[in-house]
């Protein structure tokens, strides 16, 4: 007789479904909200725990198992703007992972039930083999996310941002990288009331006149881009943004009036 011990049950499948969780979100491009990717694992360990008393028996159904990855993405990512494909991603991840376990029971001779150790090292090693694969990717397109954070007169502002390579936008008068930014997503960087608004943006010098007596920390900087031969964005210079653990100091904050990722992946633009 096999006996099994809920507590591990709940503990081996909440580490391997954040794993899986913090993979998928990897592979997809997704901000890493960790907070929300642990409740989505601590479902997945109750639900596999569940499996195992008395009278739910009726959980290893084929849809109560379907029901439970639902509500783990929901849980994960239900406040991405590609949920559908995020959780496709998810479920490709956790697919490839049981083909790795099998491989290895395989190939190892390893018997039916694994151990938790064995497991937890499988869910580690295939982990770690992603993130690998995940950095080269984003070496080789040229750039990768990072977490960042904008600091004004005291005020902050946290947000995703994408590293590019490719990203050569600079500051004319000293050289140094801008940052392009969602004007709505640095809305906490100001007091209540003078953030400026999407119809400001779209009229950066009209915005620039009504900011004239703050000159200093408000600039237009011009920039091209695909299809735009000489456009203009309202800046400000924040005192300090630290992207991805590295302090870039006070640099111009360049403020886009229109979404800077199509599925919202980003919020934020840097060269490296």
């Amino acid at each position: 007789m096999t006996v099994v011990y809920i507590d591990e049950v709940f503990l081996l499948n909440a580490v391997i479904d954040y794993l899986l969780l913090l993979s998928a979100a990897k592979l997809a491009g997704e901000p890493l909200y960790r907070g929300r990717m642990a409740l989505g694992a601590v479902l997945g360990g109750l639900y596999a725990a569940g499996v195992f008393l008395p009278g739910l028996g009726f959980l290893s159904h084929p849809a109560c198992k379907a029901a439970a990855a639902v509500g783990m993405c929901l849980l994960a990512f239900g406040s991405s703007r590609r949920l559908l494909r995020v959780s496709l991603v998810f479920l490709g991840v956790s697919a490839a992972f049981g083909g790795g376990v099998l491989a290895l029971q395989l190939f190892w001779g390893a018997p039916a039930v694994l151990d938790l150790k064995t497991v937890l090292l499988s869910a580690a090693g295939c982990y770690l083999f992603i993130t690998l694969i995940f950095r080269r990717t984003a070496r080789h397109t040229g750039g990768e996310l990072a977490s960042a954070e904008l600091t004004l007169g005291g005020k902050r502002c946290r947000l995703t941002a994408l590293v590019d390579t490719g990203n050569t936008l600079t500051d004319p008068a000293t050289g140094r990288p801008v940052m392009v930014a969602e004007g709505e997503r640095a809305t906490p960087l100001f007091p209540a009331g003078e953030a400026p608004g999407p119809e400001e943006l779209s009229d950066p010098v009209a915005a620039l006149a009504r900011r004239e007596k703050d000159g200093r920390r408000w600039r237009l900087l011009p920039y091209r881009a695909v299809g735009v031969d000489h456009g203009l964005l309202l800046a400000v210079r924040v005192d300090r943004a630290m992207v991805g653990g590295e302090d870039y100091g006070p640099i111009l904050v360049a403020l886009s009036p229109t979404p800077l990722s199509d599925g919202g992946g980003y919020h934020a633009l840097i060269g490296a």
